[in-house]
Formats: C-alpha cells, structure tokens, sequence
C-alpha cells in the first residue's frame, strides 16, 4: 500500500507532534507529564489499530509505542507503519517493560529507531524524542528537496503525450534487476532514481527542439544532446543524489565508446549507468512507441543481444539481464497498482487545476 500524500499535520501546532499508542491511559497520562506541552504536541491511541488510522490520515513527527497491547502489538504495528504506510522515515520508539534481548532485537528488527525499557529515565526519554525528532526534520528537508528534483523530472514526461508511464516502468524495472544483482541500497537508489530523473535536463532543451514531430538536423541534435549535461547539473547539488547524478550524464553512452557526452568506454562508463541503460533499452522495445509496436520478449531478447555484440552495451550486465528476462519475464512488468512516490501526487495536483492542459495548447499554438 503506497503512503498517501495528502495527510495534514495532525494538530494545528508549531510544536513537534508526538503520538504516544498505549492501551493504558496512565501511562499515556504519565507521558503527558514528561513531555511538556510547551515543548511537543500530543496525539493518543489505545492500540495499534488507531494508531494506524491516525497515520493513515495525518502527519506526526515521532511515535512512542508500546508493545504488549490488544488486538495488534507494538512490533506488528511497528511493521505496518513501515511496510504498509511506507514511513521508513518516522521515527518510532518502542516503550516497554520488555526489555530482553530477544525483544530489543524483535523490536528492531519491525524497524523501530530505538527501544527504551519501563520504568524509564524521564530525561533519557525527553532527549530521545528530541534527537529522533531533529533527525527527521533534517531527512524531510533532503526528502522534499528530492521531491521537487523529481516533480520536474515528471513534468517533462506528464509533457509527452507518447511517455506514458516510462518513468514508472522503469523504476520498477530497474529494482527488480537490481535486486537480481544483488546490489546495495545506495545503487538501487540511484538506479530507482534514475528511472525518474535521467532526462531532467530536458528541461533545458527549447520545446522547438524538444517536440519536433521529423528528424532533427546537426545543429538541433548538438542541443538535444546537451540535456546530459544540464540534468547533471541540476542532480550534483544534492549529495543523495550523486550516483543518480553519473546516470544522468552518461545514460547514453556506449560500451565502444561511441556514445556520448564524453565517449566514454567499457568500465569508464559508471556501473550504475550501464545498469541503467539496460533497464532503458528494454523498456524501449517492449513498449509501443509511435514509430514501433511492442516487441515480443523473444524479439526483445535477439534484439538487445545483438546490441550488446555491436558493442553498445556491458556484455555481462545484459548476459544476466537476459538470463533474468527469460526466467522471470512477468517480475519486470510494471503492476497495478504499483508503488506511488511524492512527486507523483505533486504532477496529479497540476494535472487536476488544468495546467497542463493550458500548457498544451500553448504548446500547440507556438509550433
């Protein structure tokens, strides 16, 4: 279940919000001492239950949970809140007199931030909730600064009425394989990234230029080929998006070193690049495009084997791709639903008050 987007700050407060999930009312009620209310916000649930459906339709900024309650307990609603709602990034404390090793470990191991035993150290606690509280704030400021890179990504394709959901397939794709491969985080990061962001520099390129419906001449397709550069430009700010960055400029280079902007060649090429364009390659062929139909998974296959013989592309990364291809063809379709980020509500917004459809005829008009 993707998070929804849309949830409001649970209270009107400046004040940081705190939802504290236990079945007991005094220990709420001592949690409302602690945590002074000229200093944080308190939300309450009895359970986990209602803490889910709190989260489902506001925002807070830290949860203390405890384990030992009806219905759902602290570790399964600690796992819903990370694998259901998808906030891998609120911060959540189990408090609890449960305090063996096993059940820290449990505890963890559902995705809590920190596990703290009753009774507890009041200023232990209050110091807690302050530094979980400061590194969120942080992670949200990097969170929506990458937000706003990839609503700019998805407004070029919400731009391309031939696009449809390139950006998502291949984002899908690109986990899937990248997964296959074994790869950390950091890359399945950068390659999920990448999917969104390859051609952001676009946004550089003069429509003109950019939705030309013939054949561009020598001196446009110097231009087009500047949107490498540019998009690189725009991701290196953001040191999170570093790796994503070497996608972006070099997604259409070639093993041979026939590609571009910098002729790069075989390993100079960046790996998370040549993982992408793999990804990009087959998305290409198996999807219908105006000047093509969709190929069919074996056309597909003698397709981009052929490539990777012409040199275009990393042999042992499509070696493995095709292998994955023929095993497991219906893991790299892109499902429905399939996993929604931020940026995705951000271009429905712009959608549903009509922009784009002024834009387009703006658009229409000036060619």
């Amino acid at each position: 279940m993707a998070l929804d987007t849309s949830r409001e700050k649970a209270t009107s407060s400046a004040l940081p919000v705190v939802l504290v999930v236990d079945d007991m009312v005094t220990n709420r009620k001592l949690l409302g001492y602690v945590l002074k209310p000229s200093e944080f916000q308190l939300v309450e649930a009895c359970d986990g239950s209602q803490a889910l459906e709190i989260l489902r339709k506001s925002e807070v900024d830290i949860v203390l949970l405890d384990v030992m309650m009806p219905g759902i307990d602290g570790f399964e609603t600690c796992r819903l809140i990370r694998q259901e709602l998808g906030l891998t990034l609120l911060p959540v404390i189990m408090l609890t007199s449960m305090g063996s090793p096993s059940d820290v470990a449990k505890g963890m191991g559902a995705g809590a931030d920190g596990y703290i035993t009753k009774p507890f150290n009041s200023v232990e606690l209050v110091t807690k909730v302050k530094t979980e509280i400061q590194r969120k704030r942080l992670t949200d400021r990097v969170a929506d600064a990458e937000t706003a890179l990839l609503s700019m990504a998805r407004f070029i394709e919400a731009r391309d009425e031939n696009a449809g959901n390139h950006c998502d397939r291949l984002v899908h794709a690109a986990g899937v394989f990248g997964k296959a491969l074994e790869l950390g985080e950091e890359d399945l990061d950068a390659i999920r990234h990448g999917g969104v962001l390859h051609d952001i520099g676009k946004l550089g390129i003069p429509e003109a230029i950019l939705f030309k419906k013939g054949k561009l001449d020598a001196a446009e397709w110097q231009i087009m080929k500047q949107h490498t550069l540019i998009g690189e430009v725009l991701c290196s700010p953001l040191r999170s998006m570093q790796r994503t960055a070497d996608i972006v400029r070099c997604h259409h280079e070639k093993w041979n070193g026939t590609g571009y902007p910098d002729g790069l060649k075989g390993e100079e090429i960046p790996f998370v690049a040549r993982v992408f364009q793999i990804i990009d390659v087959f998305d290409a062929l198996s999807t219908e495009r105006p000047h093509k139909p969709a190929f069919s998974i074996e056309k597909v296959i003698e397709v981009m084997e052929q490539e990777a013989a012409d040199g275009l592309w990393d042999p042992q990364l499509m070696g493995k791709f095709v292998a994955l291809l023929r095993e497991r063809p219906e893991d790299l379709r892109l499902p429905d639903p399939h996993q929604r980020d931020r940026s995705q509500d951000v271009i429905e917004d712009i959608k549903r008050k009509g922009v784009m459809d002024c834009h387009a005829k703006e658009s229409s008009h000036g060619r």
